[in-house]
């Protein structure tokens, strides 16, 4: 089971706000069941940040905690994703699940602003984590519960 899902992606000050909303948003309304025109700022955080170089940038950041919103995202991700993609995840699940259980995945923030699910290793990229709960705590089990979701 799929306790929440934290979504993050940084839009830099080079780039254009919107198309990295719109890329967040992609994932937002799927998780929700809502429209393509539809409106998700109260689940959206949006927070000022500094880069490295002192360059202004904005993190745009959600937590998806509901059980149906959960269920509605994780289906969404594995039935958007390609043959070649799902593989990818699975090959790679134990290096992408952590101590803490969580699941972490990145995707290409350019083809989620045009409508598509594509798996990146960029760090420049929509982070997605999501917390597999197990009780008691188990990598091995959280490990089945991954691969269920993506088998």
């Amino acid at each position: 089971m799929i306790h929440y899902i934290d979504l993050r992606v940084i839009s830099h000050s080079t780039e254009d706000f919107s198309r990295v909303r719109k890329a967040l948003d992609f994932f937002l309304r799927n998780a929700i069941g809502r429209s393509e025109d539809a409106v998700t700022d109260e689940l959206v955080d949006v927070t000022d940040i500094e880069g490295h170089y002192g360059n202004s940038s904005v993190m745009l950041s959600s937590q998806i905690t509901r059980k149906s919103d959960v269920v509605k995202i994780a289906s969404f991700i594995r039935g958007h994703l390609s043959p070649d993609d799902v593989e990818r995840l699975r090959s790679e699940m134990p290096d992408r699940l952590d101590d803490d259980q969580l699941f972490h995945i990145r995707f290409d923030k350019q083809a989620a602003s045009l409508g598509k699910l594509v798996l990146t290793s960029s760090s420049d990229a929509i982070i997605m984590k999501l917390k597999i709960a197990t009780y008691p705590k188990n990598r091995v089990l959280a490990g089945q519960i991954v691969e269920e979701l993506f088998g």
